[in-house]
Protein backbone atom coordinates (compact mmCIF):
# COMPACT_ATOMS: atom_id res chain seq x y z
CA UNK A 1 0.00 0.00 0.00
CA UNK A 2 1.29 3.47 -0.91
CA UNK A 3 2.26 5.72 2.00
CA UNK A 4 -0.43 8.29 1.21
CA UNK A 5 -3.11 5.59 1.04
CA UNK A 6 -1.87 4.03 4.28
CA UNK A 7 -2.10 7.45 5.92
CA UNK A 8 -5.67 7.83 4.64
CA UNK A 9 -6.61 4.40 6.02
CA UNK A 10 -5.09 5.22 9.40
CA UNK A 11 -6.87 8.58 9.40
CA UNK A 12 -10.25 6.92 8.78
CA UNK A 13 -9.75 4.39 11.59
CA UNK A 14 -8.87 7.33 13.84
CA UNK A 15 -12.01 9.18 12.77
CA UNK A 16 -14.19 6.11 13.30
CA UNK A 17 -12.66 5.54 16.73
CA UNK A 18 -13.08 9.04 18.14
CA UNK A 19 -16.54 9.31 16.56
CA UNK A 20 -17.92 7.40 19.55
CA UNK A 21 -16.75 10.21 21.83
CA UNK A 22 -18.29 12.85 19.58
CA UNK A 23 -21.57 10.93 19.64
CA UNK A 24 -21.43 11.12 23.42
CA UNK A 25 -20.75 14.86 23.24
CA UNK A 26 -23.87 15.32 21.11
CA UNK A 27 -25.96 13.21 23.47
CA UNK A 28 -25.39 15.76 26.22
CA UNK A 29 -27.78 18.06 24.36
CA UNK A 30 -29.71 15.95 21.81
CA UNK A 31 -31.99 12.91 22.09
CA UNK A 32 -30.17 9.80 20.77
CA UNK A 33 -32.76 9.01 18.09
CA UNK A 34 -32.93 12.60 16.91
CA UNK A 35 -29.12 12.80 16.84
CA UNK A 36 -28.98 9.73 14.60
CA UNK A 37 -31.96 10.87 12.54
CA UNK A 38 -30.35 14.22 11.74
CA UNK A 39 -27.11 12.42 10.93
CA UNK A 40 -28.68 10.28 8.22
CA UNK A 41 -30.96 13.05 6.99
CA UNK A 42 -27.84 15.05 6.17
CA UNK A 43 -26.15 11.97 4.70
CA UNK A 44 -29.01 11.73 2.21
CA UNK A 45 -29.74 15.41 1.46
CA UNK A 46 -28.86 17.16 -0.72
CA UNK A 47 -26.58 14.45 -2.17
CA UNK A 48 -29.45 12.20 -3.27
CA UNK A 49 -30.44 14.83 -5.87
CA UNK A 50 -27.03 14.68 -7.54
CA UNK A 51 -25.96 11.05 -7.14
CA UNK A 52 -27.48 8.32 -9.26
CA UNK A 53 -29.31 5.52 -7.49
CA UNK A 54 -27.20 2.34 -7.34
CA UNK A 55 -28.29 -0.30 -9.84
CA UNK A 56 -29.41 -2.91 -7.32
CA UNK A 57 -32.70 -4.15 -5.96
CA UNK A 58 -34.64 -1.68 -3.86
CA UNK A 59 -35.01 -4.16 -0.99
CA UNK A 60 -31.25 -4.03 -0.34
CA UNK A 61 -31.18 -0.25 -0.20
CA UNK A 62 -34.20 -0.11 2.09
CA UNK A 63 -33.12 -2.89 4.47
CA UNK A 64 -29.59 -1.49 4.72
CA UNK A 65 -30.94 1.96 5.54
CA UNK A 66 -33.12 0.60 8.35
CA UNK A 67 -30.47 -1.69 9.81
CA UNK A 68 -27.52 0.68 9.47
CA UNK A 69 -29.31 3.84 10.53
CA UNK A 70 -31.74 2.51 13.14
CA UNK A 71 -30.52 -0.93 14.20
CA UNK A 72 -26.86 0.02 14.33
CA UNK A 73 -26.27 3.70 15.01
CA UNK A 74 -29.62 4.57 16.53
CA UNK A 75 -29.29 1.73 19.03
CA UNK A 76 -25.57 2.31 19.70
CA UNK A 77 -26.29 5.99 20.40
CA UNK A 78 -29.04 4.88 22.78
CA UNK A 79 -26.57 2.53 24.48
CA UNK A 80 -24.10 5.39 25.01
CA UNK A 81 -26.99 7.52 26.28
CA UNK A 82 -27.78 4.78 28.83
CA UNK A 83 -24.32 4.87 30.30
CA UNK A 84 -21.85 2.74 28.41
CA UNK A 85 -18.67 4.71 27.76
CA UNK A 86 -17.63 5.74 24.26
CA UNK A 87 -14.47 3.65 24.52
CA UNK A 88 -16.25 0.48 25.58
CA UNK A 89 -18.93 1.00 22.91
CA UNK A 90 -16.25 1.17 20.21
CA UNK A 91 -14.75 -2.08 21.50
CA UNK A 92 -17.95 -4.07 22.04
CA UNK A 93 -19.26 -3.11 18.61
CA UNK A 94 -16.37 -5.14 17.17
CA UNK A 95 -18.31 -8.24 18.22
CA UNK A 96 -20.13 -7.58 14.95
CA UNK A 97 -17.13 -9.20 13.22
CA UNK A 98 -17.90 -12.51 14.87
CA UNK A 99 -21.66 -12.19 14.44
CA UNK A 100 -21.00 -11.63 10.73
CA UNK A 101 -19.09 -14.92 10.55
CA UNK A 102 -21.99 -16.74 12.21
CA UNK A 103 -24.61 -15.10 9.95
CA UNK A 104 -22.57 -15.87 6.84
CA UNK A 105 -22.59 -19.51 7.91
CA UNK A 106 -26.34 -19.56 8.55
CA UNK A 107 -27.48 -17.51 5.55
CA UNK A 108 -24.74 -17.99 2.97
CA UNK A 109 -23.54 -21.47 3.94
CA UNK A 110 -20.00 -20.20 4.49
CA UNK A 111 -17.77 -22.52 6.48
CA UNK A 112 -16.66 -21.44 9.95
CA UNK A 113 -13.13 -22.67 10.46
CA UNK A 114 -11.89 -24.03 13.76
CA UNK A 115 -9.63 -20.98 14.15
CA UNK A 116 -12.57 -18.60 13.80
CA UNK A 117 -14.47 -20.59 16.41
CA UNK A 118 -11.50 -20.27 18.76
CA UNK A 119 -11.38 -16.52 18.07
CA UNK A 120 -15.09 -16.18 18.91
CA UNK A 121 -14.66 -18.14 22.16
CA UNK A 122 -11.78 -15.85 23.17
CA UNK A 123 -13.86 -12.76 22.34
CA UNK A 124 -16.68 -14.08 24.55
CA UNK A 125 -14.17 -14.41 27.40
CA UNK A 126 -13.21 -10.76 26.92
CA UNK A 127 -16.88 -9.78 26.84
CA UNK A 128 -17.49 -11.67 30.10
CA UNK A 129 -14.63 -9.75 31.74
CA UNK A 130 -16.07 -6.44 30.51
CA UNK A 131 -19.33 -7.22 32.31
CA UNK A 132 -17.37 -7.43 35.56
CA UNK A 133 -15.94 -3.91 35.19
CA UNK A 134 -17.23 -1.72 38.03
CA UNK A 135 -15.74 1.70 37.28
CA UNK A 136 -19.03 3.11 35.96
CA UNK A 137 -18.12 2.85 32.26
CA UNK A 138 -20.33 -0.22 31.73
CA UNK A 139 -24.07 -0.50 32.25
CA UNK A 140 -25.97 -3.69 31.50
CA UNK A 141 -28.60 -1.94 29.39
CA UNK A 142 -25.90 -0.01 27.52
CA UNK A 143 -23.97 -3.23 26.90
CA UNK A 144 -27.07 -5.04 25.61
CA UNK A 145 -27.94 -2.16 23.28
CA UNK A 146 -24.44 -2.02 21.77
CA UNK A 147 -24.53 -5.80 21.27
CA UNK A 148 -27.83 -5.35 19.41
CA UNK A 149 -26.01 -2.75 17.33
CA UNK A 150 -23.25 -5.29 16.65
CA UNK A 151 -25.85 -7.81 15.44
CA UNK A 152 -27.34 -5.15 13.15
CA UNK A 153 -23.84 -4.44 11.85
CA UNK A 154 -23.44 -8.11 10.94
CA UNK A 155 -26.70 -8.02 8.96
CA UNK A 156 -25.55 -4.92 7.06
CA UNK A 157 -22.34 -6.75 6.13
CA UNK A 158 -24.41 -9.61 4.73
CA UNK A 159 -26.57 -7.17 2.75
CA UNK A 160 -23.47 -5.59 1.20
CA UNK A 161 -22.20 -9.05 0.31
CA UNK A 162 -25.47 -10.23 -1.25
CA UNK A 163 -26.31 -6.95 -3.00
CA UNK A 164 -22.97 -6.98 -4.78
CA UNK A 165 -22.87 -3.22 -5.32
CA UNK A 166 -19.52 -1.62 -6.10
CA UNK A 167 -20.63 2.01 -5.78
CA UNK A 168 -20.93 2.01 -2.01
CA UNK A 169 -20.93 5.81 -1.71
CA UNK A 170 -24.10 5.99 -3.80
CA UNK A 171 -25.47 3.03 -1.86
CA UNK A 172 -24.81 4.82 1.46
CA UNK A 173 -26.45 8.06 0.31
CA UNK A 174 -29.60 6.37 -1.01
CA UNK A 175 -29.88 3.96 1.92
CA UNK A 176 -29.70 6.93 4.30
CA UNK A 177 -33.04 8.09 2.89
CA UNK A 178 -34.80 5.35 4.87
CA UNK A 179 -33.16 5.96 8.25
CA UNK A 180 -34.44 9.36 9.47
CA UNK A 181 -38.21 8.81 9.57
CA UNK A 182 -38.09 5.61 11.71
CA UNK A 183 -35.57 7.31 14.01
CA UNK A 184 -37.77 10.40 14.40
CA UNK A 185 -40.77 8.16 15.08
CA UNK A 186 -38.80 6.34 17.80
CA UNK A 187 -37.81 9.71 19.28
CA UNK A 188 -41.48 10.72 19.42
CA UNK A 189 -42.62 7.39 20.88
CA UNK A 190 -39.94 7.41 23.60
CA UNK A 191 -39.82 11.11 24.43
CA UNK A 192 -42.87 12.81 22.96
CA UNK A 193 -43.00 16.20 21.26
CA UNK A 194 -40.78 17.75 23.89
CA UNK A 195 -37.61 16.10 22.54
CA UNK A 196 -38.08 17.96 19.24
CA UNK A 197 -38.65 21.22 21.09
CA UNK A 198 -35.57 20.58 23.22
CA UNK A 199 -33.52 19.84 20.11
CA UNK A 200 -34.22 23.33 18.78
CA UNK A 201 -33.73 24.95 22.18
CA UNK A 202 -30.55 23.06 23.12
CA UNK A 203 -28.81 23.04 19.76
CA UNK A 204 -25.43 24.68 20.28
CA UNK A 205 -21.96 24.60 18.67
CA UNK A 206 -21.11 21.31 20.42
CA UNK A 207 -24.25 19.60 19.14
CA UNK A 208 -23.73 20.98 15.64
CA UNK A 209 -20.12 19.78 15.67
CA UNK A 210 -21.21 16.31 16.83
CA UNK A 211 -23.73 16.03 13.99
CA UNK A 212 -21.35 17.39 11.36
CA UNK A 213 -18.55 15.06 12.44
CA UNK A 214 -20.83 12.02 12.23
CA UNK A 215 -22.18 13.00 8.80
CA UNK A 216 -19.16 14.15 6.82
CA UNK A 217 -15.80 12.72 7.98
CA UNK A 218 -17.29 9.64 9.67
CA UNK A 219 -20.02 8.44 7.31
CA UNK A 220 -19.69 9.99 3.86
CA UNK A 221 -15.94 10.63 3.62
CA UNK A 222 -14.99 7.66 5.79
CA UNK A 223 -16.90 5.02 3.87
CA UNK A 224 -15.96 6.57 0.52
CA UNK A 225 -12.22 6.42 1.27
CA UNK A 226 -12.37 3.02 2.95
CA UNK A 227 -14.28 1.37 0.14
CA UNK A 228 -12.06 3.05 -2.46
CA UNK A 229 -9.04 1.51 -0.74
CA UNK A 230 -10.72 -1.89 -0.70
CA UNK A 231 -11.24 -1.61 -4.46
CA UNK A 232 -7.63 -0.47 -4.97
CA UNK A 233 -5.88 -3.01 -2.75
CA UNK A 234 -6.50 -6.57 -1.55
CA UNK A 235 -9.02 -6.71 1.30
CA UNK A 236 -6.38 -8.51 3.35
CA UNK A 237 -4.26 -5.34 3.20
CA UNK A 238 -7.01 -2.93 4.22
CA UNK A 239 -9.45 -4.73 6.55
CA UNK A 240 -6.93 -5.52 9.34
CA UNK A 241 -6.40 -1.79 9.88
CA UNK A 242 -9.95 -1.75 11.27
CA UNK A 243 -8.45 -3.33 14.39
CA UNK A 244 -7.24 0.17 15.28
CA UNK A 245 -10.80 1.54 15.61
CA UNK A 246 -11.41 0.36 19.21
CA UNK A 247 -7.88 1.42 20.19
CA UNK A 248 -8.55 4.95 18.96
CA UNK A 249 -12.03 4.73 20.49
CA UNK A 250 -10.72 3.91 23.95
CA UNK A 251 -7.91 6.48 23.68
CA UNK A 252 -10.36 9.16 22.54
CA UNK A 253 -12.72 8.46 25.42
CA UNK A 254 -9.79 8.61 27.84
CA UNK A 255 -8.57 12.00 26.64
CA UNK A 256 -11.98 13.61 26.02
CA UNK A 257 -13.97 12.19 28.95
CA UNK A 258 -11.14 11.05 31.21
CA UNK A 259 -12.39 7.45 30.99
CA UNK A 260 -10.24 5.37 33.31
CA UNK A 261 -8.48 2.34 31.85
CA UNK A 262 -8.13 0.00 34.82
CA UNK A 263 -6.48 -3.41 34.86
CA UNK A 264 -9.66 -5.42 34.25
CA UNK A 265 -10.73 -3.21 31.35
CA UNK A 266 -7.24 -3.34 29.86
CA UNK A 267 -7.16 -7.14 30.09
CA UNK A 268 -10.65 -7.51 28.60
CA UNK A 269 -9.86 -5.08 25.76
CA UNK A 270 -6.60 -6.88 25.01
CA UNK A 271 -8.36 -10.25 24.88
CA UNK A 272 -11.01 -9.01 22.44
CA UNK A 273 -8.41 -7.34 20.21
CA UNK A 274 -6.34 -10.55 20.24
CA UNK A 275 -9.50 -12.46 19.24
CA UNK A 276 -10.04 -10.03 16.36
CA UNK A 277 -6.43 -10.53 15.26
CA UNK A 278 -6.82 -14.32 15.37
CA UNK A 279 -10.02 -14.05 13.35
CA UNK A 280 -8.27 -11.83 10.77
CA UNK A 281 -4.81 -13.40 10.52
CA UNK A 282 -5.15 -16.83 12.15
CA UNK A 283 -5.91 -18.93 9.09
CA UNK A 284 -3.14 -17.39 6.99
CA UNK A 285 -0.59 -17.95 9.73
CA UNK A 286 -1.78 -21.53 10.19
CA UNK A 287 -1.57 -22.24 6.44
CA UNK A 288 1.98 -20.85 6.27
CA UNK A 289 2.91 -22.93 9.31
CA UNK A 290 1.51 -26.11 7.73
CA UNK A 291 3.42 -25.43 4.52
CA UNK A 292 6.58 -24.88 6.51
CA UNK A 293 6.07 -28.17 8.34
Amino acid sequence: MKKNDLFLALFITFVWGINFSFIKLGLQYIDPFILSGIRFLLCAFPFVFFIKKPDIKFKYIFSYGILFGVGLWGIVSLGIYFGISAGMASLILQMGVFFTVILASLLLNEHISFIKKIAFAIALLGLALIISVTDGSITIIGLILVLIGAISLSFTNIIIKVAGTKNLFSFMVWASLFSPIPLFILAYLTGGEIVFEQFIENLNPTGIFSIAFQVYPTTLLGYYIWNSLIHEYPISSVAPLGLLVPIFGIAGSHFIFNEQIGDMKLIASTIIIIALMINTFGEKIYIKYKKGV
